[in-house]
């Protein structure tokens, strides 16, 4: 369902009322935008910072208008909450309906350790105090989801990463291609796909969400931010009929193969291991060599670690490897294999282990993951808050926080704060002013209803992927890495 975007109604209920709540002679509010705590179980450095430019060109782009003050009010009042209509009606006639808030944020892309600010936000009408925590609801909706995301995809490469070093000779390039974006059915919504399908292309070029390519191309500038190859479903296999499942296979070789061209094939219709060895091995053998390009095998179903060990090693058998200087197995350049079914970081992990242990290299494979990738975060997976740390009152900013007896995890900070890292790289979010303007990396991108500044999704990547290259290794010596706690059930797909 597409609902028009009126900021006034992009808000939780009970801030309509909070208006009326503050001490008298408030004049300004500043809040701040964290993730409070990593309980992802990915172990990361840091969550990658990605989507408030989103939010930010909508935002500049629908000034508030006499049409959404009169629908909100219209709406307000058979919700039965109260509406300040003449703060709107002030906004409107006063800067013409575009909101007088000073966001800054961190750089998108960078990676920052929990526990820091990563936007902070302002009034700049003292009578629009009251709209800074407002715009709660609609500013974390638009950082944390793909912020998480992003993290997300980006502990994933980070673990093809370590694997890369230590088992291949391909270009670092390579990797770009290695998880493939399957979660565009598994979403809450288009604009769940979008976003979240945007998030992973900031590490990844591989997706079939094509609703993320428009988002890039709308608010990063981005012409094409993903590619996808031809690749064949259960329904187009199946409809050959079981003693057609050959014809199926070698009519995709025909429609789609070719020099340089990438096919994906499922292959787990009726049993992989048999289509693997006897007709991709065995009655297709010379049709997959002779057509130059590269047939990708997708099995579907089983134990992706059982699974995928014994496609290999079928595929080796009947294709033939090569080793490459590191000691390790590449296939036949006409054969790869992609995994899609129950693939979590956790599975990768574990398919990644046994494949060094059977002497494969990561040349040979590549992932696909749908709901565990787009669907299966919220907003406690980094435990993201938005909280007022300062007020003005009377010309006097004092510090304004909250800090449970009951948990002291949900403390929040205090003042208005700056976001530097020292000479060692370490982040630090201190007092603002403590440190010098010019070092202060949370610089104004939104202010009085125009973007200031609009990072370019290339921008975006290269500072995840720089993070990425400095990110420690998380383990030691040349076997395969411990496994890691699992973020979320595997796949049923």
């Amino acid at each position: 369902m597409e609902v028009e975007f009126n900021p006034i109604l992009a808000v939780d209920s009970y801030k309509t009322s909070h208006k009326w709540q503050y001490p008298d002679g408030t004049s300004h509010v500043s809040s701040y935008v964290e993730a409070r705590a990593d309980h992802s179980g990915l172990a990361v450095p840091g969550v990658v910072t990605f989507g408030l430019q989103a939010y930010l060109r909508r935002l500049a782009a629908a000034p508030v208008t006499a049409a959404f003050i009169d629908q909100a009010r219209t709406l307000f009042a058979a919700h039965g909450v109260p509406f300040y209509e003449e703060g709107w009606r002030h906004i409107l006639a006063r800067h013409g309906g575009r909101l007088p808030v000073e966001i800054r944020a961190v750089a998108e892309g960078s990676v920052v350790p929990p526990g820091h600010a990563l936007v902070q936000l302002v009034n700049t009408d003292p009578a629009a105090f009251w709209l800074t925590s407002y715009l709660e609801t609609a500013l974390l909706r638009a950082v944390w989801y793909p912020s998480t995301v992003a993290t997300l995809s980006w502990a994933v490469k980070r673990l093809l990463r370590e694997a890369w070093e230590q088992t291949s000779d391909a270009p670092e390039a390579s990797l770009d291609f290695k998880l493939h974006d399957f979660g565009a059915r598994g979403a809450s919504s288009a604009e769940t796909a979008a976003l979240g399908g945007m998030a992973h292309l900031v590490n990844f070029q591989g997706t079939d969400t094509v609703e993320a390519l428009l988002a890039a191309a709308r608010f990063y500038d981005e012409p094409m931010a993903g590619f996808s190859i031809p690749a064949a479903e259960h329904s187009t296999i199946t409809s050959w009929g079981r003693a057609g499942e050959a014809d199926a296979y070698a009519n995709m070789l025909r429609q789609f193969g070719g020099p340089g061209r990438v096919v994906a094939v499922v292959s787990d219709s009726y049993d992989v291991f048999h289509a693997v060895e006897s007709l991709w091995g065995g009655r297709l053998r010379q049709q997959v060599l002779d057509m130059g390009g590269t047939l990708v095998i997708r099995p579907d179903s089983g134990d992706p670690v059982e699974v995928v060990a014994l496609v290999l090693r079928l595929a080796a058998n009947a294709f033939g490897t090569s080793r490459n200087s590191k000691g390790y197995e590449v296939l036949h350049p006409a054969v790869r294999v992609i995994q899609g079914d129950g693939i979590n970081p956790a599975t990768i992990r574990a398919i990644l282990a046994r494949m060094q242990a059977d002497r494969f290299a990561i040349d040979n494979i590549a992932f696909g993951m749908g709901g565990a990738l787009l669907q299966k975060v919220d907003r406690d997976t980094f435990s993201w808050a938005m909280k007022a740390s300062a007020i003005q009152c009377h010309g006097v900013w004092r510090d304004v926080f909250k800090q449970p007896v009951t948990d002291r995890g949900k403390g929040s900070k205090r003042g208005r704060l700056a976001l530097c890292r020292d000479a060692a790289g370490d982040w630090h979010t201190v007092p603002a002013g403590s440190c010098a303007e010019a070092d202060d990396l949370l610089r104004p991108v939104f202010r009085d209803g125009a973007l200031l500044v609009s990072h370019r999704f290339a921008e975006v990547r290269a500072r995840a992927a720089a993070a990425l290259r400095d990110a420690a290794p998380r383990h030691s010596g040349d076997g395969p890495a411990a496994p890691a706690p699992v973020l979320a059930s595997a796949e049923a797909g």
